[in-house]
Protein backbone atom coordinates (compact mmCIF):
# COMPACT_ATOMS: atom_id res chain seq x y z
CA UNK A 1 0.00 0.00 0.00
CA UNK A 2 1.15 3.54 -1.08
CA UNK A 3 0.52 6.01 1.82
CA UNK A 4 -1.13 9.40 0.60
CA UNK A 5 0.34 12.89 0.51
CA UNK A 6 -2.34 13.50 3.09
CA UNK A 7 -1.26 10.64 5.31
CA UNK A 8 2.37 11.95 4.87
CA UNK A 9 1.70 15.23 6.02
CA UNK A 10 0.05 14.08 8.96
CA UNK A 11 2.54 11.56 9.89
CA UNK A 12 5.22 14.64 9.94
CA UNK A 13 3.10 17.16 11.66
CA UNK A 14 1.44 15.09 14.29
CA UNK A 15 3.92 12.21 14.66
CA UNK A 16 1.21 9.73 14.13
CA UNK A 17 -1.27 8.63 11.47
CA UNK A 18 -3.82 5.95 11.18
CA UNK A 19 -4.59 3.70 8.33
CA UNK A 20 -7.81 2.06 8.86
CA UNK A 21 -8.90 -1.64 7.59
CA UNK A 22 -5.23 -1.90 6.59
CA UNK A 23 -6.23 -5.82 7.20
CA UNK A 24 -8.95 -7.40 6.11
CA UNK A 25 -11.00 -9.75 8.60
CA UNK A 26 -9.34 -12.76 6.92
CA UNK A 27 -5.43 -11.46 7.40
CA UNK A 28 -6.22 -10.56 11.02
CA UNK A 29 -7.31 -13.79 12.04
CA UNK A 30 -4.58 -15.15 10.21
CA UNK A 31 -2.18 -13.16 12.46
CA UNK A 32 -3.94 -14.02 15.87
CA UNK A 33 -3.62 -17.98 14.32
CA UNK A 34 0.32 -17.53 13.84
CA UNK A 35 0.51 -15.63 17.05
CA UNK A 36 -1.59 -18.46 19.22
CA UNK A 37 1.11 -20.88 16.96
CA UNK A 38 4.22 -18.85 18.29
CA UNK A 39 2.77 -19.04 22.01
CA UNK A 40 2.40 -22.74 21.86
CA UNK A 41 5.41 -23.66 19.93
CA UNK A 42 7.94 -21.23 20.08
CA UNK A 43 7.54 -19.31 23.73
CA UNK A 44 8.90 -22.65 25.36
CA UNK A 45 12.06 -22.90 23.22
CA UNK A 46 13.02 -19.51 24.06
CA UNK A 47 14.87 -17.54 27.33
CA UNK A 48 12.53 -16.26 30.06
CA UNK A 49 13.18 -12.72 28.77
CA UNK A 50 11.28 -13.09 25.35
CA UNK A 51 7.88 -12.67 27.12
CA UNK A 52 6.46 -11.11 29.66
CA UNK A 53 3.42 -11.98 32.19
CA UNK A 54 1.24 -10.28 34.34
CA UNK A 55 1.42 -13.19 36.31
CA UNK A 56 4.09 -15.92 35.19
CA UNK A 57 2.38 -18.76 36.68
CA UNK A 58 -0.79 -17.86 34.91
CA UNK A 59 -0.38 -18.39 30.87
CA UNK A 60 -3.36 -17.05 29.94
CA UNK A 61 -2.11 -13.52 31.79
CA UNK A 62 0.66 -12.98 28.66
CA UNK A 63 1.56 -9.37 28.36
CA UNK A 64 4.46 -9.27 25.68
CA UNK A 65 6.57 -11.31 23.31
CA UNK A 66 9.82 -9.74 22.01
CA UNK A 67 11.89 -10.36 18.66
CA UNK A 68 9.27 -12.72 16.92
CA UNK A 69 10.64 -12.62 13.55
CA UNK A 70 13.94 -13.67 14.88
CA UNK A 71 13.04 -16.65 16.14
CA UNK A 72 10.19 -17.69 13.26
CA UNK A 73 9.98 -17.39 9.74
CA UNK A 74 6.66 -16.08 9.00
CA UNK A 75 7.08 -13.32 11.69
CA UNK A 76 10.16 -12.50 9.46
CA UNK A 77 8.61 -12.71 6.33
CA UNK A 78 6.02 -10.36 7.92
CA UNK A 79 8.08 -7.73 9.05
CA UNK A 80 10.86 -7.14 5.89
CA UNK A 81 7.98 -8.31 3.24
CA UNK A 82 5.62 -6.26 0.70
CA UNK A 83 2.95 -5.18 4.12
CA UNK A 84 4.47 -3.53 6.37
CA UNK A 85 8.54 -2.34 5.45
CA UNK A 86 7.37 0.18 2.14
CA UNK A 87 5.19 2.04 4.69
CA UNK A 88 8.39 2.69 6.35
CA UNK A 89 10.69 3.98 4.10
CA UNK A 90 7.75 5.79 2.66
CA UNK A 91 7.16 7.75 6.13
CA UNK A 92 10.62 7.67 7.55
CA UNK A 93 11.73 8.69 3.62
CA UNK A 94 15.11 6.49 3.49
CA UNK A 95 15.98 2.88 3.44
CA UNK A 96 15.20 1.05 6.91
CA UNK A 97 16.21 -1.50 9.33
CA UNK A 98 13.67 -3.94 10.14
CA UNK A 99 14.43 -3.81 13.99
CA UNK A 100 11.79 -6.09 16.55
CA UNK A 101 8.44 -7.92 15.79
CA UNK A 102 6.40 -7.48 19.11
CA UNK A 103 2.94 -8.78 20.08
CA UNK A 104 1.19 -7.12 22.97
CA UNK A 105 -1.83 -7.64 25.11
CA UNK A 106 -3.55 -6.00 28.20
CA UNK A 107 -5.74 -8.80 29.64
CA UNK A 108 -9.45 -8.39 30.78
CA UNK A 109 -9.27 -6.29 33.98
CA UNK A 110 -5.65 -6.71 34.79
CA UNK A 111 -4.10 -5.11 31.92
CA UNK A 112 -1.74 -2.26 33.54
CA UNK A 113 -1.80 1.27 31.96
CA UNK A 114 1.35 2.21 29.62
CA UNK A 115 2.93 5.41 31.04
CA UNK A 116 3.54 7.87 29.24
CA UNK A 117 7.17 7.36 27.31
CA UNK A 118 9.08 8.33 23.62
CA UNK A 119 10.02 5.00 22.10
CA UNK A 120 13.26 6.56 21.15
CA UNK A 121 14.37 6.62 24.46
CA UNK A 122 14.97 2.70 24.19
CA UNK A 123 16.29 3.17 21.13
CA UNK A 124 19.20 5.11 21.81
CA UNK A 125 19.67 6.30 18.26
CA UNK A 126 21.42 9.01 16.38
CA UNK A 127 19.91 10.52 14.79
CA UNK A 128 16.56 9.13 16.59
CA UNK A 129 15.00 8.25 13.16
CA UNK A 130 12.81 5.62 14.15
CA UNK A 131 9.08 4.09 14.06
CA UNK A 132 6.66 2.16 15.41
CA UNK A 133 3.68 0.30 13.35
CA UNK A 134 0.77 -0.76 15.86
CA UNK A 135 -1.28 -3.35 14.40
CA UNK A 136 -5.11 -3.51 16.08
CA UNK A 137 -5.90 -7.26 16.53
CA UNK A 138 -9.22 -6.59 18.95
CA UNK A 139 -11.76 -3.46 18.59
CA UNK A 140 -9.96 -1.08 21.22
CA UNK A 141 -11.05 2.19 22.83
CA UNK A 142 -10.91 3.85 25.86
CA UNK A 143 -12.56 1.00 28.30
CA UNK A 144 -9.81 -1.32 27.09
CA UNK A 145 -6.76 0.76 26.64
CA UNK A 146 -6.21 2.65 23.21
CA UNK A 147 -3.49 4.47 22.41
CA UNK A 148 -3.11 8.16 23.50
CA UNK A 149 -0.57 10.48 21.43
CA UNK A 150 0.85 13.94 21.92
CA UNK A 151 0.08 15.44 18.52
CA UNK A 152 3.97 17.29 17.41
CA UNK A 153 5.78 16.05 20.17
CA UNK A 154 8.09 14.63 17.81
CA UNK A 155 9.45 17.87 17.27
CA UNK A 156 9.76 19.21 20.49
CA UNK A 157 12.75 17.09 21.47
CA UNK A 158 13.46 13.81 23.96
CA UNK A 159 11.67 14.79 27.73
CA UNK A 160 13.51 13.22 30.96
CA UNK A 161 12.11 9.83 31.91
CA UNK A 162 12.98 7.60 34.70
CA UNK A 163 11.73 4.37 36.20
CA UNK A 164 8.43 3.20 35.65
CA UNK A 165 8.16 0.12 37.33
CA UNK A 166 5.79 -0.87 34.27
CA UNK A 167 6.41 -4.65 32.86
CA UNK A 168 7.27 -3.78 29.47
CA UNK A 169 7.64 -0.10 29.55
CA UNK A 170 10.13 0.62 32.33
CA UNK A 171 11.02 4.12 31.70
CA UNK A 172 8.08 6.47 31.62
CA UNK A 173 7.93 10.77 31.44
CA UNK A 174 8.80 12.09 34.47
CA UNK A 175 7.04 15.20 34.09
CA UNK A 176 4.04 14.17 32.31
CA UNK A 177 1.46 16.80 33.54
CA UNK A 178 -2.05 17.72 33.33
CA UNK A 179 -2.00 19.85 30.58
CA UNK A 180 0.02 17.20 28.83
CA UNK A 181 -3.30 15.16 29.36
CA UNK A 182 -5.69 18.09 27.99
CA UNK A 183 -3.88 17.43 24.49
CA UNK A 184 -3.97 14.00 24.05
CA UNK A 185 -5.52 12.52 21.13
CA UNK A 186 -6.93 9.34 22.14
CA UNK A 187 -7.42 6.54 18.89
CA UNK A 188 -9.93 4.22 18.92
CA UNK A 189 -9.28 1.20 16.63
CA UNK A 190 -10.86 -2.04 15.00
CA UNK A 191 -9.27 -5.02 14.29
CA UNK A 192 -6.66 -4.55 11.08
CA UNK A 193 -6.50 -0.53 11.86
CA UNK A 194 -2.57 0.46 11.75
CA UNK A 195 -1.43 2.86 13.93
CA UNK A 196 2.07 4.42 12.81
CA UNK A 197 4.14 6.78 15.21
CA UNK A 198 7.49 8.01 15.04
CA UNK A 199 9.68 7.01 17.48
CA UNK A 200 10.14 10.50 19.32
CA UNK A 201 6.39 11.09 19.62
CA UNK A 202 4.71 10.96 23.42
CA UNK A 203 2.21 8.18 23.93
CA UNK A 204 0.45 6.23 26.31
CA UNK A 205 -2.55 3.89 27.12
CA UNK A 206 -4.79 3.09 30.10
CA UNK A 207 -5.11 -0.13 31.81
CA UNK A 208 -7.55 -2.78 30.60
CA UNK A 209 -10.59 -1.94 32.43
CA UNK A 210 -12.87 -4.27 30.20
CA UNK A 211 -14.06 -7.48 32.15
CA UNK A 212 -14.01 -9.49 28.89
CA UNK A 213 -12.43 -8.24 26.58
CA UNK A 214 -8.34 -8.06 25.59
CA UNK A 215 -6.34 -5.44 23.70
CA UNK A 216 -4.39 -7.43 21.68
CA UNK A 217 -2.05 -5.44 19.13
CA UNK A 218 0.94 -6.06 16.93
CA UNK A 219 4.08 -3.76 17.27
CA UNK A 220 6.39 -3.65 14.01
CA UNK A 221 9.71 -1.14 14.90
CA UNK A 222 12.06 0.39 12.00
CA UNK A 223 14.69 2.05 12.48
CA UNK A 224 16.09 4.86 9.76
CA UNK A 225 18.96 3.13 7.95
CA UNK A 226 20.89 7.03 8.67
CA UNK A 227 20.31 6.13 12.26
CA UNK A 228 22.94 4.70 14.60
CA UNK A 229 22.69 2.47 17.69
CA UNK A 230 24.89 3.09 21.02
CA UNK A 231 25.27 -0.28 21.11
CA UNK A 232 27.16 -0.26 24.43
CA UNK A 233 24.32 1.76 26.12
CA UNK A 234 21.43 -0.97 24.76
CA UNK A 235 23.22 -3.92 26.00
CA UNK A 236 23.67 -2.24 29.28
CA UNK A 237 20.04 -1.37 29.73
CA UNK A 238 18.75 -4.46 28.35
CA UNK A 239 20.85 -6.41 31.31
CA UNK A 240 20.32 -4.48 34.03
CA UNK A 241 16.24 -4.83 33.08
CA UNK A 242 16.49 -8.50 32.95
CA UNK A 243 18.08 -8.95 35.97
CA UNK A 244 15.52 -6.61 37.74
CA UNK A 245 12.53 -8.73 36.09
CA UNK A 246 14.24 -11.57 37.15
CA UNK A 247 14.11 -10.15 40.59
CA UNK A 248 10.72 -9.22 40.52
CA UNK A 249 9.79 -12.77 39.32
CA UNK A 250 8.30 -10.97 36.16
CA UNK A 251 9.94 -13.48 33.79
Amino acid sequence: MTITPEQLKQYQTDGFVVLRRYLSNDEVEEMVEQVRRFVDEIIPQLDPEEAFYEDKTCLETLKQIHRMCEHDAYFAEQMQGERFQPLAQQLLQSEVVSKNMQYFNKPPGIGKPTPPHQDGYYFMLEPNEALTMWLALDYVDEENGCLRYLPGSHLTGMREHQKSGTLGFSQGISDYSPEDIQKEVAVHAEPGDLIIHHSMTVHRANGNQAEDRHRRAMGMVYYSADAEVASEKVAAYQQQLVEELTADGKI
